[in-house]
């Protein structure tokens, strides 16, 4: 069965609904019955509890502050690196940005200026750049963190679908990344801006930052956009910057001749936080 044929009960699905479904039931106090569903959880994708800062299933009062753990302190240790993974997850496509277009998967493309909200001064910072598409699976830690240190300066809320975001969806839908509801974060780094996007997914209950709390829902159906230029936010390297609640993706844009890629990361290198991800291109 080919990917598109394979993705099509997708655009039949009340993506909307369900998602806001599964996130209230994400959220539900439920006490054993929490319980239970965290533990089938947990042997279903073999998650690493020894590794949270609290490895008891029946202490997580909800399903959702179970999936979003915090790890032992010494779990995943910064490589010395100018840029370094900011989540645990596997790699979708790295590469170079050919002008303004990301490569998604085999036949498939999208803009920049798409991803970004359709902000095309905003993308234009990124033409002839360099990104990673990193994939967190429903076993991974799901907190986001900073690949450099970084000043804030703006952050996008863009309305879109709710596609699954795995593989075979990102081989079978166009312009994936660029249609689902996603968090675009801008910061000014050591090397000039990088854009952090959080891209939402089907079930995808909400997405937070560290400075906002929760930024959806509410879904009013339009871009919402916050400035921070005037605000001294900073974050260092590898400190959280975000986290989804349930699982996505994370898009990492940056301009030309700023990052150069580890050369062990390729397509489907499981990766986790903290690793080297890449060094300062030579100028």
């Amino acid at each position: 069965m080919s990917d598109r044929i394979s993705v099509l009960p997708q655009y039949l699905l009340p993506k909307q609904a369900l998602t806001r479904l599964m996130g209230r039931l994400a959220n539900l106090q439920g006490g054993a019955a929490t319980t239970a569903v965290i533990r089938w959880f947990i042997k279903r994708y073999q998650v690493n509890m020894a590794e949270a800062l609290n490895p008891d299933p029946a202490s997580y009062p909800s399903f959702n502050s179970f999936f979003t753990r915090e790890l032992q302190p010494d779990a995943r240790p910064l490589a010395n690196a100018a840029w370094i993974c900011p989540v645990d997850g596997a790699v979708s496509q790295l590469g170079a940005i050919k002008g303004d277009q990301i490569f998604q998967a085999k036949g498939h493309h999208y803009s920049t200026q798409a991803l970004l909200g359709g902000d095309a001064q905003l993308a234009s910072q990124f033409q002839d750049g360099h990104f990673a598409t990193i994939y967190l699976s429903p076993r991974d830690y799901h907190r986001i963190h900073m690949p450099c240190a970084g000043k804030l300066l703006r952050m996008i809320h863009v309305p879109g679908d709710l596609f699954s975001v795995n593989p075979t969806t990102a081989r079978g839908v166009p312009g994936l990344f660029a249609r689902n509801e996603r968090v675009v974060c801008i910061f000014e780094g050591p090397f000039g801006p990088f854009a952090m996007v959080l891209v939402g997914a089907t079930v995808v209950g909400s997405m937070a930052t560290t400075w906002h709390g929760v930024v959806n829902p509410p879904r009013p159906g339009k871009v919402r956009d916050w400035q921070y230029e005037n605000q001294d936010i900073q974050l260092p390297q590898g400190a959280e910057m975000g986290r989804f609640l349930l699982g996505s993706t994370i898009v990492l844009l940056t301009p030309s001749n700023t990052l150069q890629f580890n050369n062990t990361w390729q397509a489907a290198t499981p990766v986790r936080l903290g690793e080297a991800m890449g060094s300062q291109s030579a100028q």
